[in-house]
């Protein structure tokens, strides 16, 4: 484990890491708590009920926060003829077939986001062993496989964000920069948390939210009082 610097180390004592705080609160103590020079992302984290391992018991998807994240999103948009001009008039990054599959294949991953229309992923697919480990693979759950490429584009650059449950059963996503203010984060987490309630499998027994907390990309986590939203 890294050892903590002394800015570090006074932020962690603002944090009372035995009490769960309400949204803004934890949220006001995020920000207090962040010591690094640059604009650090938060996250907001939740622990969940599930096993993973089960296929219905699985939880992915996709939403538009309301005041985005505060990074700007790279797409690169798999697609031809009309729907590659939509992309392009769209506010793509990157548009192509063939040509864009030969550079992936060859070691470059200059882009944050990938979508396909339906009938590329034949051979978008192929690229499953590179995407696949980085999470770049599109996927029609989160809205990266579709012909509707003009409002998939449009979405990621205005904030689309992708959740999706780990082996361990915790969903990490990013709510904003810590540059934000308190209630516009809390607007970004209120909207992801209610999203993933909703999400909650009907086999998924006992508590499904565990542990919610938020934190800086250098700070302390902050317990989050889940009985508040659940």
């Amino acid at each position: 484990m890294a050892k903590k610097t002394k800015r570090q180390q006074e932020a962690a004592k603002l944090v009372d890491r035995s009490q769960q705080y309400e949204v803004n609160e934890a949220l006001e103590l995020v920000k207090k708590a962040s010591t690094a020079k640059f604009d650090e992302t938060v996250e907001a984290a939740f622990r969940l009920g599930v096993d993973p391992k089960k296929a219905d018991q699985q939880i992915r998807g996709a939403l538009v926060l309301p005041h985005g994240t505060g990074k700007s999103q790279r797409v690169l948009v798999f697609a031809k003829g009309d729907k590659a001009q939509e992309a392009e008039q769209a506010g793509a990054d990157y548009v192509g077939e063939q040509d864009l599959i030969n550079e992936i294949n060859q070691g470059w991953f200059d882009f944050d986001v990938v979508v396909a229309t339906p009938d590329m992923m034949a051979e978008v697919g192929k690229l499953g062993r590179v995407l696949g480990p980085k999470g770049l693979m599109p996927n029609p759950k989160t809205g990266t496989v579709t012909f509707e490429i003009e409002k998939a584009v449009q979405e990621i650059k205005a904030g689309k964000v992708e959740y999706r449950v780990d082996k361990q059963g915790n969903i990490h996503v990013p709510i904003g920069k810590v540059s934000f203010d308190v209630n516009t984060l809390a607007d970004n987490f209120n909207a992801l948390a209610d999203t993933i309630v909703k999400a909650k499998p009907q086999a998924a027994k006992g508590t499904y939210l565990r542990n919610v907390a938020v934190s800086s990309t250098m700070g302390p986590g902050v317990k989050i009082d889940a009985s508040t939203f659940a």
